[in-house]
């Protein structure tokens, strides 16, 4: 514990209104008293008592309390993981989300990320990313600046290494990692949002997500692109680590002209029917920030942190008992003059 400091339980406006007031009360009661003290039965413990009660109280509503160091936080029993497609054709620029702008793939995923951890507060979140192999990269974390530093920095594998799109790729990563979190947190709320253009162009069929269906409560296909299409760039790796485009496209072998890319909401459909969730395709107009699942839950949960965090811990408990002991001998005082009254 380090420092003494002031966070209003009923807030700053409302606890500085309540505190104001009685300020004012305790000054009038002692102005009162001094111009009344000849003409009245109120005596000087009487008006001294009754301020303090009041001075007592308004410290109390701006709730006196000691900063403290814990690694233990409240979470939602909500567990969302979040796969995203890093395959090449994610670096397609025909992509929008919320505005008529032209961005790439990638970058709308990554702004749908940002609005699904906005939509579930205080929830776990898993990141997952997909291309020629799945890699969970960001293990469910109560954390969400964690999930969405890591959408931030996702960047489409290199033209070099890429295999084609296979959208099966995050399944096998997903169902250990659902199963682990189902069995672990029974109770808890999963859901889940694959993001992808839909496109595979792998040679082998596609494997069913409905072994998924066991694990989660939700899901939600996000398709990201447009089904115009776009030519896809090649990407390469630089000496820094960095990627880059080599400023030209990627050659379709059939055709011996630039690859054509295009979302594919068939594939994006059929993947949603078999988790028993929805397709929702973002554009210039549809965002997620109004499609929360009305499967999170309500429910709250304990959980220890590595992370430490800082909290303020209210002590009033010696301003009550003092308001208390005084609010005794007001009401004994009381008492006794009712009884000389009589």
């Amino acid at each position: 514990m380090s420092g003494y400091m002031l966070s209003p339980s009923l807030g700053w406006i409302a606890g500085s209104i309540i505190a104001a007031i009685l300020i004012v009360a305790a000054i009038v009661n002692v102005m009162l008293y001094v111009r009344r003290r000849n003409n009245s039965d109120t005596s000087l413990a009487a008006c001294v008592r009754r301020s303090i009660i009041a001075v007592l109280i308004a410290i109390m509503a701006l709730t006196p309390s000691v900063e403290a160091t814990t690694t233990s936080q409240a979470i939602n029993a909500t567990d969302v993981y979040v796969a995203v497609d890093v395959t090449g054709s994610m670096a397609v620029d025909d992509a929008q989300y919320g505005s008529t702008d032209t961005i790439s793939r990638l970058n709308a995923a990554s702004k749908a990320v940002t609005d699904i951890t906005a939509l579930y507060p205080n929830a776990s979140f898993a990141g997952l990313s997909f291309g020629a192999s799945a890699s969970l990269d960001v293990p469910l974390t109560p954390d969400s600046n964690a999930l969405t530093n890591w959408a931030d920095t996702l960047r489409t594998e290199p033209t070099a290494s890429s295999t084609g799109s296979n959208l099966d790729a995050p399944l096998d990563k997903l169902l250990v990692n659902l199963k682990s979190t189902h069995d672990q947190h029974p109770d808890d709320s999963i859901i889940l949002y694959i993001i992808t253009d839909g496109e595979q162009t792998s040679s082998t069929t596609r494997r069913s997500f409905s072994s998924l269906r066991g694990y989660i409560n939700d899901g939600f296909t996000i398709g990201v692109g447009s089904t115009a299409g776009g030519q896809v760039p090649v990407t390469q790796v630089t000496a820094s680590g960095d990627q880059s485009q080599a400023g030209n496209w990627v050659i379709d072998p059939s055709t011996k002209k630039p690859a054509i890319s295009k979302m594919d909401p068939k594939n994006l459909t059929a993947m949603a029917d078999e988790i028993s969730g929805s397709y929702i395709a973002v554009n210039a107009r549809k965002t997620l920030s109004d499609s929360a699942s009305k499967d999170a839950s309500k429910q709250y949960r304990v959980t220890t942190t590595v992370k430490k965090r800082r909290r303020a811990m209210p002590v009033i408990w010696p301003f009550a008992i003092a308001t208390g002991v005084l609010l005794l001998w007001e009401f004994g005082a009381w008492l006794a003059m009712s009884r000389r009254m009589l």
